[in-house]
């Protein structure tokens, strides 16, 4: 029978078998205790040269980075709100299972963010919070490490009111106008890395070229790389770019809503067709293709039931034809 299967109905097999002998009903599994239980049992998706996942890999909620940090493949990106906004929508993603963070500089709300952790009383260690640094006008290598410098000092005073006192990651929000001036921002980082203060260093908006004036350089190396990629806008190589040096691709604006990514009318009925298999939405498709094509996401919402929606995609696979008629969308 096994001969006659497709990979992913086989990974759908085992996974079921999987779940039967450990007790949990595929039914009953909700997002918290997905998460949980990867890390506990041990179920990691281990990314450690990021979109060389297949499909059952894929599947858990944890990766492991290049350099062997434990990563939740969810993420909760704040958007710009009030810091009362911030900590009641943090406390939200809290509640439903969100364990990643980003909280960005750009957002202005790290304070109320912050503040909800500390209410929590969910353990530091529980949780992998990302800050973000805008260093990109500056130009040359001094003043670009100057600049990088003052902004994860920033980062680090706004974090403090709730007693968060280093970051899983920092990410560097935009790449400056050169080389010698990306390779500033990076020395800066790299001080924060050295000071204990951040743990793994990121970059957003690189492109591979940009990526390469940092690892020409580097004595640590960026493991995650946040961009605008979705079932609607994935132009050229991205993923493949970075796995090949050894970054995860994080979607950003994963449901649409960047660039030339808004979803279209057809695209989300592509998406919501193919979700009656699985009695899925729209969104969970799209999020699981983001998924299964070796990337991850950050995603935001304003509704608990959307918090909920977005965790809920580690429970089933979608197969070769479906990836592809998805990825033929945009």
């Amino acid at each position: 029978m096994a001969k006659n299967m497709t990979l992913p109905q086989l990974i759908s097999v085992i996974l079921l078998l999987i779940v039967s002998c450990r007790g949990l009903s595929r039914n009953t599994l909700d997002r918290r205790s997905a998460i949980q239980q990867a890390v506990a049992m041990g179920g990691v998706s281990i990314l450690s040269s990021p979109g060389s996942a297949d499909s059952s890999t894929a599947i858990q909620p944890i990766a492991t980075l290049s350099d062997g940090t434990k990563f939740p493949l969810a993420s909760f990106g704040l958007q710009v709100y009030s810091d009362e906004t911030a900590y009641t929508l943090t406390m939200t993603a809290l509640e439903v299972g969100y364990r990643n963070f980003f909280a960005s500089v750009l957002a202005g709300n790290q304070k109320g963010f912050a503040k909800a952790v500390k209410d929590s009383e969910i353990p530091r260690e529980e949780l992998f919070i990302c800050g973000s640094v805008v260093s990109n006008r500056a130009s040359g290598f001094d003043d670009a490490k100057k600049a990088t410098t003052s902004g994860w000092k920033r980062n680090m005073e706004a974090f403090s009111s709730g007693n968060i006192d280093y970051l899983d990651q920092i990410m560097l929000d935009y790449p400056g106008p050169d080389c010698p001036s990306v390779q500033g921002q990076w020395a800066s980082f790299e001080d924060m890395h050295k000071k204990g203060l951040a743990k793994t260093l990121s970059v957003s908006n690189f492109s591979p070229a940009q990526l390469d004036c940092v690892l020409d350089k580097c004595h640590v190396k960026p493991v995650v790389n946040q961009l605008p990629y979705s079932v609607g806008y994935h132009p050229g190589n991205s993923v493949a770019e970075n796995t090949k040096r050894g970054v995860l691709v994080q979607a950003w604006a994963p449901l649409g809503g960047s660039l030339g990514g808004r979803f279209s009318s057809s695209m989300k009925g592509a998406c919501a067709q193919i979700g009656k298999n699985y009695n899925k939405s729209f969104a969970q498709v799209a999020l699981r293709w983001i998924i299964q094509t070796g990337a991850c996401f950050t995603t935001q919402s304003k509704k608990k039931e959307h918090f909920t929606e977005d965790l809920e995609i580690f429970d089933f696979a979608l197969t070769e034809d479906e990836m592809k008629l998805l990825s033929n969308l945009a």
